[in-house]
């Protein structure tokens, strides 16, 4: 019976690509670097900030990063992102309706994220109201990053629901890795960053192309 949601944050609950990008690339130009195409920043985004440098910078030097590149450009990033981490995001059309629907239902609702836990927090109360969701964890000191499981295991035992009783929601492969990781039920979602090919070859449970069919599977 499912009991509880654990939703990613980049590219299911919300669109921040324009934001990921506007912050992408404008610490890459104050590094030297040029741009990056918004169209290559989905496969970059959802592993953590210094991966999606690290992969910024190989796209720009069609070469791994020199030692010390990331560590500059992901100074400029962190400076960017957070004067306004809500820059161009917007919460996907229906996500308002389906989380209240849930909550309707006794469903208790948690966000999972590789931003950092800081950014995860202010983005999260921009976008949504006070209590909406039960727990909010973004990437933190000594907490494996998804695919680990250890932070979804976490809401688990905060909740103190069985993991078996959970849903878990997402854009990408370590999504429904994260899922499968923490034995719970791994939902991709179509609209999102990532391709139903690649949700399907990470095992995805389900598929659904809009946020009201997930009530169809509580």
């Amino acid at each position: 019976m499912i009991k509880a949601v654990i939703f990613d944050l980049d590219g299911t609950l919300a669109n921040t690509l324009p934001t990921l990008c506007h912050a992408g690339n404008t610490a890459l130009s104050a590094c030297g670097f040029r741009k990056v195409p918004i169209e290559r920043y989905p496969l970059l985004v959802g592993n953590g900030a210094n991966n999606l440098i690290a992969g910024l910078i190989n796209v720009v030097n069609s070469i791994p990063p020199f030692p010390g590149e990331v560590e500059m450009v992901r100074a400029e990033y962190d400076k960017i992102y957070a004067a306004d981490p809500l820059y161009l995001t917007e919460v996907y059309d229906g996500m308002h309706d389906l989380i209240a629907s849930l909550k309707e239902k006794g469903i208790k609702c948690a966000v999972l994220s590789n931003k950092p836990h800081d950014m995860t927090l202010r983005v999260i109360d921009g976008l949504f109201p006070k209590g909406t969701f039960d727990v909010i964890f973004g990437q933190r000191e000594n907490v494996a990053k998804k695919p680990s499981p250890e932070g979804a295991l976490e809401i688990a035992k905060t909740l103190d629901i069985s993991p078996s009783d959970f849903l878990f929601v997402g854009d990408s492969g370590v999504d429904m890795q994260t899922g499968r990781n923490a034995g719970m039920t791994p939902i991709g979602v179509l609209w999102g960053f990532r391709s139903k090919e690649e949700l399907i070859s990470f095992d995805a449970a389900h598929l659904i192309e809009k946020p009201e069919e997930l009530l169809s599977l509580i």
